[in-house]
Order: C-alpha cells, then structure tokens, then sequence
C-alpha cells in the first residue's frame, strides 16, 4: 500500500461511525466504546464539540473513500514554556489492513506539522501500557517517554 492513495483531511460528521468502529477495534477500545445503530448521542455531541473548538481537530486518513486512521489533536495553552502552546495527541487508531504501511506515520506528520503552524513547543501523548506496539511506535517517531503519566477516572453516576 502506498500512501500516495491515502488523503488526510478533518472529519466529518458522517465519519462517525467509521471512527468509532476505528477506536471500538481493539480490546481496550471493544470494552469501553459502543458501536451501534444509531450510534449513542453522545458521540455526536463530542464531534459536535471538537469541530466548533478551534483548538481541536480529528483528522481522518481516508483510503478509496473509507476511513481508514484517525487522531484528535488538541491545542493547549500553558503557562510553563514561557506561555507556550502544546500539542496533545489522543484516541490514534488505524484500520488492522492498513497498519505498518505508513498511514499512522503520515497522520503524525501532519499532526506534528499543524502543532508548528499554531506555535506549539511540544507536542504530547499518552499510550496505554497494554499497547507496547504503540509505544514503539511512537518512539520511532521521535517521541521520549520523559514523563510518568497518571489518569484519575471519574465515574458519572
């Protein structure tokens, strides 16, 4: 596969259930996303949300109109870094057919490419531990795991 036959653009609000069908493909994803007809409202809230956020963007990796990747970036102002901006990258899948051809890689570069047009200082990430393919992954991207990363869940009941 050659990524020349991919195109990266914003997502859009029919790409919903190709993307939550991307995040469900996993078994850490199959446990917590629902993928279901009529998908449940609060995914379009969220899209809704991310697209009237200019802080936010979900790009979609598209291969023979299918949607094959997706990343959320989120821009974050700060005030360590002198004020600086950071990048956060989140919920990065890629279709299991389409993995190790360089979609995901394509899709960091222009993530990693928007981050520099807005400013940012860094650009950061988190990935579950149970995903050391993940983390290779991100490595070989140029990416350190400088930090340790902590998550508090919060139930809503």
């Amino acid at each position: 596969m050659n990524t020349s036959e991919v195109s990266f653009r914003l997502a859009e609000a029919a790409d919903l259930p190709a993307i939550v069908g991307l995040l469900a493909d996993d078994p850490l994803g199959a446990a917590r996303e629902r993928l279901e007809s009529p998908l449940p409202p609060g995914y379009r809230a969220a899209f809704d949300a991310i697209a009237r956020d200019p802080n936010n963007e979900l790009l979609v990796a598209v291969s023979d109109g299918a949607v094959v990747g997706v990343l959320q970036l989120t821009f974050i102002p700060g005030m360590t870094y002198q004020g600086g901006w950071r990048a956060l990258i989140e919920a990065v899948r890629v279709a299991a057919p389409m993995r190790s051809q360089g979609v995901g890689r394509s899709l960091f570069e222009r993530a990693i490419r928007r981050a520099r047009e807005r400013g940012c200082v860094l650009v950061q990430l988190t990935t579950d531990r149970s995903r050391p393919d993940a983390l290779r992954f991100y490595e070989r991207l140029g990416f350190v795991a400088s930090h340790h990363g902590l998550k508090l869940r919060l139930d809503l009941n």
